[in-house]
């Protein structure tokens, strides 16, 4: 392909991206091909000639279009957005052309600089203290996924207890024994709400896991009295707590941990590295309404959140924050003599492959710097507010059918979680304690606990009406089980959210939940049940 080529192919595909982002409405959000249907589409193998665009382009409706699930479609209410504008995909086509590893700052000296100063610009957004700004000793690199980005700083969490450990043992047998020791007593820790990321950074790192419990009465946030018990009990069993997952807004219903008091709790354990998983509510700091939650993030030691979530920057953008960039790079820098160039030796610029896992990283940074100067500050916090605001709309929509639906924890970052009430003719919820003749099934010496078989029951029919919903196609909606409480989540916070499909997904959830449970009752009075 020859430069007019490419300028021919590039149009007729940038108007294809185009339409598809005006069309997004009127297609069916999930895909629905069975597993192995690419392969039948396909040849065997690449072809022997090369062929021309436009036979190329056309499989991209015909053959990938069917295997899509379209995530930036605004019936996509499920997991949390993964957001896409035309900044951002501007971003992404320079950095193709300028294509660079860019593992040091000699490999192309605007790609390093460029991301620290984007970098520097975000943290002043989102309110982090002076710690985390390159003009100290912290700073921020971009990583893939805050996956990614929790196993790198677990990984140097974990060198930094074990040389502190350490410190003044000289090199040696004894010592590489000392430190397999020490290893296999390390322990990390997060809340049983925390995303499982944490838990598999445990793998990786070669350390343990614990979860700290958290409760429906603290709104399933980590307190510092869960945080204690927990590091308490590891004491007691000999283990070393060397670092926790501490979130602002968890998966399952967007909780944010007690930050002062988990503050506090670790002044009795100062070894223990702190870091806020922040990946899709983060956004919301830059808003000045949620900036006291980063009060007290100066006694963390890390800090991450996804631009490719929730602020109109395409996957992948995960920005994340240290206090002391030097834990990072004496944990992961690796200086071969093939790498080694006067200006990284100066000890004058940054080198960001010693700041993550992988040596060679893209240059992210362009679509982040053209979604701040398209959008500006002001354009960023409308779009936060905006979906806070329809987050609540719909919250207010589900409150005003208690007699069908019951919000399970409180709403937050434009997410609701919720269940299906039971009708008093089929199983409730009602306390078992509490008079309900819908419990006389149950009160026999059989059953005797009929708050149990009751959440069994709404459980069950909470289960139906969500795969109803996606089955028929028209939105999007994921679940998660709560407290044993099976629940469906909301949440509606892409680029093209906006309040008349927020009031249609809301009369779907209220038409499969009147099917269910006119079903449900015929079923319980024995109508249609042979």
């Amino acid at each position: 392909m020859d430069t007019a080529q490419f300028r021919k192919a590039a149009h007729a595909a940038i108007d294809e991206i185009a339409n598809y982002y005006d069309t997004l409405p009127d297609r069916r959000v999930v895909s629905s091909v069975e597993p192995g249907y690419l392969r039948k589409l396909l040849p065997p193998g690449p072809p022997q000639q090369g062929e021309q665009w436009e036979e190329i382009q056309k499989d991209i409706e015909s053959k990938i279009m069917p295997g899509l699930t379209h995530w930036q479609s605004p019936n996509f209410m499920a997991f949390f957005p993964a957001s896409s504008t035309y900044p951002g995909m501007l971003g992404e086509l320079y950095s193709a052309a300028f294509t660079a590893p860019a593992f040091n700052w000699l490999c192309s000296p605007a790609v390093t600089e460029l991301e620290t100063i984007v970098l520097d610009w975000l943290a002043d957004l989102l309110a982090l203290p002076e710690c985390y700004l390159s003009n100290g000793e912290g700073g921020g690199v971009i990583q893939g996924s805050a996956s990614e980005a929790i196993v790198t700083v677990m990984v140097a969490a974990r060198e930094r207890a074990i040389r502190d450990a350490l410190t003044g043992m000289a090199e040696g047998e004894q010592k590489e024994r000392k430190m397999a020791e020490l290893r296999g007593k390390l322990v990390a820790l997060g809340s049983n709400q925390s995303h499982s990321s944490t838990a598999k950074a445990a793998l990786i790192a070669g350390v343990r896991y614990k979860s700290v419990p958290c409760r429906m009465e603290d709104d399933l946030a980590m307190t510092g009295v869960g945080l204690k018990a927990t590091l308490e009990q590891c004491d007691r069993q000999g283990l070393i707590p060397f670092y926790l997952t501490t979130t602002l807004g968890t998966t399952a219903t967007c909780a944010t941990d007690t930050f002062e008091e988990i503050a506090n709790v670790a002044r009795d354990w100062p070894s223990l590295w702190i870091h806020v998983d922040a990946a899709y509510a983060g956004a919301a700091l830059i808003c000045e309404e949620y900036q006291h939650l980063t009060q007290h993030f100066e006694h963390f030691n890390s800090f991450n959140m996804n631009m490719h979530k929730w602020l109109l920057t395409n996957f992948d953008a995960s920005c994340l924050y240290v206090k002391k960039r030097r834990n990072l790079i004496d944990a992961l820098s690796i200086t071969p003599s093939y790498l080694r160039n006067e200006y990284s030796d100066s000890g004058l610029v940054t080198d960001y492959r010693d700041w993550q896992i992988p040596l060679g990283r893209r240059f992210r940074s362009l679509k982040i710097w053209f979604v701040m100067r398209t959008y500006g500050v002001q354009g960023l916090k409308a779009h936060i507010r905006n979906h806070i605001k329809l987050g609540e709309l719909f919250h207010s929509l589900v409150k005003s059918r208690p007699d069908m639906f019951r919000v399970l924890t409180p709403p937050a970052f434009a997410l609701t979680v919720l269940t299906i009430v039971p009708r008093p003719s089929s199983p409730s919820v009602t306390a078992a304690s509490q008079p309900n003749p819908a419990h006389e099934a149950y009160t026999n010496d059989f059953t005797p606990d009929a708050g149990s078989r009751a959440t069994v029951d709404a459980n069950a029919i909470t289960k139906e009406v969500y795969e109803l919903v996606n089955r028929q196609g028209e939105i999007f909606l994921t679940s998660s089980v709560i407290a044993n409480s099976y629940a469906i989540r909301v949440v509606s916070a892409n680029p093209k959210a906006e309040e008349k499909y927020i009031r249609r997904a809301f009369h779907i959830l209220v038409q499969a939940a009147e099917s269910v449970l006119s079903k449900n009752e015929h079923t319980v009075n024995g109508i249609g049940d042979h």
